[in-house]
C-alpha cells in the first residue's frame, strides 16, 4: 500500500481526491489537510464520508507530511504550492501538483496570467500529467503538473488532429462551457445561486489563464506558434464542462477519416470514448467518471470540422486525472479506482 496525503483536501477538487483515493485498492490515505477545517472530522465536513474516511483535517506541516506520506497530492490555490514543493521534492516525495504554478514552461508567460514565481527552476522538470499524450514521461518522473479542466477537455480532442495535420491550426475557435464548481469552493458574489441560476454568461473573454496553457501544449506538439480564439462560459449547473471547437479541414475529409485518427491516436486509452456519427457528447453521461467523450461532425458547406467534448471538471478535469497521473507514476494500472460509471440518469 502506498501512503498518500491530500494537502487543501476540503476543497471541491481536494474533496474529490479524497472520496477517490478512498476506494483506490492500492493507496492508504494517512493525511489530510485543511487550514479552515483543522482537528475536524473529514467526515463532519463532508457528512458523505461518513464511515469511509476517518481521518481528521489537520494544519499543513511539513514535517509531518513527509513523515506520513510518500506521494501527495497538493489541491492549493495557486502560488502557494511553488513555495514548498521545493523542499517536497528534495525529500523524496512524489508530487502532482493541482495548481497552475508548474504547468507553463515559460516563466514569463506564467508571470504575465498569474504573478510572480519563486520556483523557476522547477519548471522544466514538472511533467505535464495530460495522460493520455505524455504517458511515457509520466511513468518515469516524481513531480507532475496536473492539467486545467479548459484544456483537458480541448487538447485532447485537437492534439490528434494538429499532428496529423488534417486542421487549419489558424482558425481554432473554442467555446468551452463550466459548471460553476469550476469556480472553487470560497464565497463569490459571481457564484451565488441567485447570481447563476437560470443564466448564462462568458466571462474572461479571450483572457482566461487557460489559454496560454494550451497555446504552449499545442505549439509543443507541432513545434510551431500556435494561437487560438477561447472562449469560457458559466452555466448553471454543478458540475460538468462542454467544449465545442471549430477549425478549418486542411484538405477534404470526411467523418471517418477524422474519427479513425483520433480513435487510432487514443488506441488503449481507456478513458477516451469517440461518439458515433450523429451522436453528440452530453455531460451526465461523464458526471462523476474520468471519461472525456469526443463527438465531431464536418460542415460540408465550408469544410469546416466540429468537435466536442465532454467531461467532469471536477474528476477529468482535476481530481480524476490526478490520480491517473499518480498510477500511471508509479506503475498501477491507469484505471485502478476510476472506472465507475455515469448514473444513468
Amino acid at each position: 500500500m502506498v501512503k498518500v496525503g491530500v494537502v487543501g483536501s476540503t476543497g471541491y477538487a481536494g474533496a474529490e481526491l479524497v472520496r477517490i483515493l478512498a476506494g483506490h485498492k492500492n493507496v492508504e490515505l494517512t493525511v489530510l489537510t485543511s487550514r479552515q477545517y483543522a482537528n475536524i472530522q473529514f467526515s463532519n465536513v463532508f457528512p458523505s464520508m461518513a464511515g469511509i474516511v476517518h481521518l481528521e483535517c489537520e494544519e499543513m506541516s511539513m514535517d509531518n507530511l513527509c513523515e506520513k506520506a510518500d506521494v501527495l497530492f497538493l489541491a492549493l490555490p495557486h502560488k502557494i504550492p511553488m513555495q514548498i514543493v521545493p523542499n517536497f521534492l528534495k525529500r523524496g516525495k512524489k508530487i502532482i501538483d493541482l495548481s497552475a504554478d508548474f504547468r507553463l514552461k515559460n516563466a514569463f508567460t506564467y508571470e504575465r496570467y498569474y504573478q510572480p514565481h519563486c520556483a523557476k527552476e522547477l519548471l522544466d522538470k514538472a511533467v505535464y500529467g495530460l495522460c493520455e499524450v505524455y504517458k511515457d514521461k509520466i511513468k518515469n518522473t516524481d513531480f507532475i503538473a496536473n492539467p486545467g479542466c479548459y484544456p483537458t477537455s480541448v487538447l485532447l480532442p485537437l492534439i490528434p488532429l494538429i499532428k496529423a495535420k488534417m486542421i487549419d491550426v489558424k482558425t481554432i475557435v473554442v467555446d468551452s462551457k463550466s459548471g460553476v464548481s469550476g469556480a472553487g469552493r470560497s464565497l463569490s458574489l459571481t457564484t451565488h445561486f441567485c447570481e447563476v441560476n437560470e443564466s448564462l454568461k462568458a466571462y474572461k473573454v479571450t483572457k482566461h489563464r487557460h489559454k496560454p496553457e494550451m497555446e504552449e501544449i499545442l505549439s509543443c506538439v507541432v513545434e510551431t506558434d500556435i494561437k487560438i480564439t477561447f472562449v469560457p462560459h458559466l452555466i448553471p449547473m454543478t458540475r460538468g464542462m462542454y467544449t465545442t471547437i471549430y477549425a478549418r479541414l486542411a484538405q477534404k475529409l470526411d467523418f471517418n477519416d477524422i474519427q479513425n485518427c483520433i480513435s487510432e491516436y487514443y488506441y488503449n486509452r481507456p478513458f477516451i470514448r469517440i461518439c458515433p456519427e450523429n451522436i453528440q457528447p452530453d455531460t451526465r453521461n461523464v458526471k462523476g467518471t474520468n471519461f472525456c467523450d469526443i463527438g465531431l461532425a464536418i460542415d460540408d458547406t465550408n469544410n469546416c470540422l466540429v468537435l466536442m467534448s465532454a467531461i467532469d471538471n471536477l474528476v477529468k478535469g482535476a481530481a480524476g486525472q490526478a490520480v491517473q497521473n499518480m498510477n500511471i507514476m508509479l506503475g498501477f494500472d491507469e484505471t485502478v479506482g476510476l472506472m465507475n460509471a455515469s448514473a444513468p440518469i
